[in-house]
């Protein structure tokens, strides 16, 4: 017989908010805390934080299982380390900036 560990916890939002930068662009951001990380993660965050213009997702942070930590640029996947919650977020609203100012 084998003995282990089971976590029953579940996640836990820690973030959701959605922004409105125009009539045709906005932001989504979903943050939750996992009881254990992710294939592919080394942290114990599940995140969504994605630029909207169009109805088109042109810009995206997320960390699906078995991908790790990567984001969505027009269709490319870059991979990238995570450090903090704060950092990716700043990160994310870097980009956005960016590409904002390209259009």
């Amino acid at each position: 017989m084998s003995v282990g560990k089971k976590d029953n916890t579940k996640a836990l939002l820690l973030l959701r908010e959605r922004s409105v930068i125009s009539p045709s662009v906005f932001v989504e951001i979903v943050i939750w805390r996992v009881p254990s990380p992710l294939r592919g993660s080394s942290h114990t965050f599940k995140y969504r934080l994605a630029l909207i213009t169009n109805e088109i997702c042109v810009l995206r942070y997320d960390n699906e299982a078995g991908k790790g930590d990567h984001k969505h640029i027009d269709g490319e996947e870059v991979s990238f380390p995570f450090t903090t919650i704060e950092q990716l977020v700043d990160d994310f609203w870097r980009d956005v900036e960016l590409r904002r100012k390209q259009q």
